[in-house]
């Protein structure tokens, strides 16, 4: 894997809780920010947004099976049990 560098910006107060969460745990700045930047990618990865962004494409034959299936479904079937919902944040 390739490494390459990234500039960003952030405020003062969060640089200097990095900078002393890396001293509290002898790790260096980049490595503090590489792991949380990892932490955040595989949690949003676990979401229910992203993994549906990442569905291939039914084939023909899946999509009439899921089309016949919406057509047999019945009042009952489509009421809804429970709902929840997602905080999306950016």
């Amino acid at each position: 894997m390739t490494v390459k560098a990234l500039t960003f910006r952030t405020n003062e107060s969060e640089i200097a809780d990095i900078k002393k969460i890396a001293s509290m745990f002898h790790m260096s700045v980049s490595k503090v920010i590489r792991k949380a930047v990892s932490e955040y990618i595989d949690r949003k990865k676990q979401s229910p947004i992203y993994r549906l962004a990442n569905v291939e494409e039914a084939s023909p034959e899946e999509s009439e099976e899921i089309l016949a299936m919406i057509e047999n479904m019945t009042d009952d079937d489509w009421e809804t049990a429970s709902t929840k919902h997602f905080e999306v944040d950016v």
